[in-house]
């Protein structure tokens, strides 16, 4: 080899050798998005808040109702210490919206995944985050979340990514009811013979505040127990600067209301809903159920001199409770000074059109649709109806009210207990010959069962929600359904008697919304499909509180198979005590 070739191949050398170190130094330069751990620390309490100016006891966690917001990018791990000193009562935390791949024993609904936190114990969740959105968290034990156990989940995404829409700033606001009674006397009341119904909420809250009228009390109330004047209830506002674009991530967490929600002078449009884009559209009111999180847009483009009107009003039912009242201020006003004009009032409580309009309109977002299968392996009708079951007034479906086991299903199914649920499968539709919705009919055969449905891992199953007459003529309820553990296609709404002929040709199979939430409108159906593709056992159930406790939902099992070893924290009830681990 000459001098000159052997010089000409140290130079190339040379040469890859840079080009190799300026990639290396480039990659070190590129910012990677890497996982968090997000570590969280809870102590949950009972004491005296006086949120809508009454003072009665709520649960707490670190002395707050709503909880601390929790904050994470898609693909963290949320770890959460929860500590249970209720002092006499058991708890359990649901994380509203996060499917729990690979962790079904972490979804936080007991009797069905998890034996309950005993007080003074420290129970550990620990989740991964797979998704951007705005979802929730909650007590699932008994009522207890209308005692003020909730707080948001607010997920962005990773580092480098954006929204497929603009904003400035961003705000996360809950929507509740709030009733003076107790969840005890409340449970006690639904299940003593004759029934005492919950009434109607006192009040609505806004990020956990609101305004009872003491002085309208009877019998009138002491001032230690009920004052106006008390800054505890002080109206939420929330500052905005002129000339911006907020999002907020609206939710509500209602025991009972459907709601609508406005805000004075301000158009809103949608953007998200239960962690999906939605092609946006505006609204003036939202109407919002119990379990959805919906994202809006709005533009701080009115007089800036004053502050503007937020307000909350029930729909659905034909509520006496008083329109929940929030601030938008205006930077530099004063944030609690009352706007100029009165709050606008909401819409007609009994005018379906508008809700049922709204819940029509939601479809995905161009560059963001997600096709659903063409078709579905299992068709499963659910019946909403109210029955008397052995003289108590239930919530059933196909007439099954569900009875939650004291042996959570995770663990019995895993464990090999079989015994302690009934193996007989629930109806999977009704008469539908025969059935009549719209009167009120007497389901004379209402029963109650543990039983669960049982799917095929991968399949593709439709659930058709069919909604009834109650134990009241001309009274249709609207039931918000959440499905654990699962987002689902929503294929279509309907009014009157679900035809499976002829509806099932008017599936939107081209840009469905995805959703864990869904409405089903008085004497209407809704229908949906998902992939039974999350090993595990899930509730699928109304999210209004009552009606869960009265026995209105359902339990899904999937590739039990395929869950992982279970935790020794979530067993020590039932059946399941020997399997505890100190």
């Amino acid at each position: 080899m000459s001098g000159y070739q052997l010089s000409e191949s140290k130079s190339i050398a040379m040469m890859k050798l840079l080009a190799l170190c300026f990639f290396a130094i480039s990659l070190i330069s590129i910012p990677i998005a890497e996982a968090r751990i997000r570590h969280y620390k809870w102590e949950l309490k009972y004491e005296y808040k006086s949120p809508d100016c009454y003072k009665k006891l709520v649960i707490t966690i670190n002395g707050r109702t709503p909880g601390p917001t929790i904050l994470a990018q898609q693909n963290d791990t949320v770890i959460v210490e929860v500590k249970n000193s209720l002092l006499t009562e058991n708890t359990a935390i649901h994380w509203h919206g996060i499917r729990q791949i690979g962790t079904p024993w972490f979804d936080g609904t007991e009797g069905v995944t998890q034996c309950p936190i005993l007080p003074g114990d420290t129970f550990v969740y620990k989740f991964v985050v797979d998704r951007p959105g705005t979802y929730l968290y909650h007590a699932h034990y008994g009522m207890q979340r209308e005692s003020g156990l909730y707080g948001s989940i607010r997920v962005a995404l990773p580092d480098g990514e954006s929204e497929p829409f603009a904003y400035d700033y961003d705000r996360s606001i809950i929507l509740n009811d709030w009733f003076h009674k107790s969840t005890y006397e409340q449970a006690a009341g639904l299940s003593s013979i004759p029934f005492q119904w919950v009434g109607e909420p006192q009040s609505l809250l806004i990020q956990g505040k609101g305004r009872f009228d003491c002085s309208a009390a009877n019998p009138p109330m002491k001032a230690d127990v009920c004052s106006n004047t008390n800054p505890e209830c002080s109206l939420y506002s929330t500052t905005v600067v002129p000339g911006k674009t907020y999002r907020l991530r609206i939710s509500s967490l209602t025991a009972l209301s459907a709601l609508s929600f406005q805000i004075e002078g301000h158009n809103m449009t949608v953007v998200e809903a239960d962690g999906h884009y939605v092609e946006p559209f505006v609204v003036k009111n939202l109407f919002i159920y119990s379990g959805e999180t919906y994202s809006v847009l709005v533009k701080t483009d009115q007089d800036p001199s004053r502050n503007y009107w937020a307000t909350t009003n029930v729909v659905s039912r034909n509520a006496t409770t008083p329109p929940g009242l929030a601030i938008l201020n205006y930077y530099p006003n004063h944030p609690r000074r009352s706007p100029p004009t009165i709050p606008p009032s909401g819409p007609m409580w009994n005018d379906i059109e508008p809700r049922f309009n709204q819940s029509v309109a939601i479809k995905a977002r161009r560059g963001h649709i997600y096709p659903p299968p063409a078709t579905s392996d299992r068709v499963i009708v659910l019946l909403n109806t109210q029955n008397r079951v052995n003289g108590n007034v239930r919530w059933s479906v196909n007439n099954v009210s569900l009875n939650i086991p004291h042996t959570p299903y995770l663990i019995a199914l895993k464990e090999n207990l079989l015994h302690t649920f009934s193996q007989t499968p629930p109806p999977e539709g009704y008469d539908f010959k025969n059935y009549d919705i719209f009167p009120v009919q007497n389901n004379t055969n209402g029963t109650t069962s543990d039983a669960i449905y049982r799917l095929q891992l991968n399949s593709t199953v439709d659930i058709i929600l069919q909604n009834a007459n109650t134990m009241n003529p001309n009274n249709s309820e609207t039931h918000p359904w959440h499905l654990h553990g699962h987002d689902f296609w929503i294929l279509g709404y309907g009014k009157g008697k679900f035809d499976p002929i002829n509806d099932p040709k008017k599936y939107n199979l081209v840009d469905p919304i995805m959703k864990n939430t869904v409405p089903v409108h008085p004497f209407g159906w809704t229908a949906l499909r998902f992939k039974a593709d999350n090993p595990g056992v899930w509730a699928f159930h109304c999210h209004i509180e009552s009606h869960f406790f009265l026995g209105m939902g359902v339990v899904f099992e999937e590739g039990i198979e395929r869950v992982g070893k279970l935790p020794s924290s979530i067993m020590g009830c039932g059946q399941t005590k020997h399997l505890l681990k100190p």
